[in-house]
């Protein structure tokens, strides 16, 4: 079970290692830009308007409490880089998610050199029904999320959440990059959840160490195309009559 866990862990960092290679870099670098302008226009505007702000806010203060007005862009700075962190991963996901299916299918091809696989390309109706597969594993998120904050809240009881909400973040995030090479294999939803339990070592173990660098500053950025690539290497060579 132990080796289970660190193997499904080490797909994670392998997919990290697979992102500068030649067929899986253009998958990963346009989505990434795409996020990085999203994100550099709206912190340029909330700059903009914040400095419209501090500018008013002088006016007002009295002299004696001008040196207020230098506390506001340290805690303007640290709003963002939280807004950024916190916000990247639900955004990333969404406008990634028409370029993580053929991502998937590329990795896979990749590592199946010999076997048969569909052509890897965007097509419209990929484009418009990738974001509502991402609302449906948002509302099982939401489905469960409820109960497990509901018993943060009840004695002796709660004293277990943490625990919990670490191995529901893991099963979560195992559970929406495998969805990409499993539904690529016409895995439904359902079927792709009975699958990762009947595997369930490998997926919280993937699943934990996607959590884990999830939380670091700027590698987060990466996290999502490596967790792809991962979840396929991983379900490609553990599972393959999946």
């Amino acid at each position: 079970m132990s080796r289970s866990l660190l193997t499904g862990a080490g797909y994670v960092l392998t997919g990290l290692r697979w992102l500068p290679k030649a067929g899986v870099r253009g998958f990963v670098a346009m989505p990434l830009l795409i996020n990085t302008v999203l994100f550099g226009a709206g912190l340029w505007w909330s700059a903009g308007q914040f400095e419209r702000f501090d500018q008013y806010l002088q006016g007002l203060l009295p002299t004696w409490l001008a040196w207020l007005h230098w506390l506001l862009w340290p805690l303007f700075i640290l709003t963002a880089l939280v807004m950024v962190f916190y916000a990247f991963t639900v955004v990333a996901n969404l406008i990634a998610a028409p370029f993580n299916g053929p991502l998937a299918e590329r990795v896979e091809r990749l590592a199946t050199p010999g076997a048969r696989r569909p052509t890897t390309e965007l097509n419209w109706k990929e484009l418009a029904l990738s974001p509502l597969a991402e609302v449906r594993k948002l509302l099982y998120f939401i489905g469960w999320a409820i109960p497990l904050l509901l018993l943060s809240f009840v004695p002796v009881v709660n004293a277990v959440a943490p625990v919990l909400w670490v191995v529901f973040s893991a099963w979560m995030l195992a559970l929406e990059y495998a969805d990409y090479p499993l539904g690529n294999r016409g895995l439904s939803f359902r079927e792709q959840r009975r699958f990762l339990r009947q595997h369930w070592p490998l997926t919280l173990g993937f699943g934990g160490m996607t959590l884990l660098l999830t939380l670091i500053p700027v590698l987060n950025f990466l996290v999502m195309p490596a967790a792809v690539i991962g979840a396929t290497l991983m379900w490609v060579r553990e599972a393959p009559e999946s």
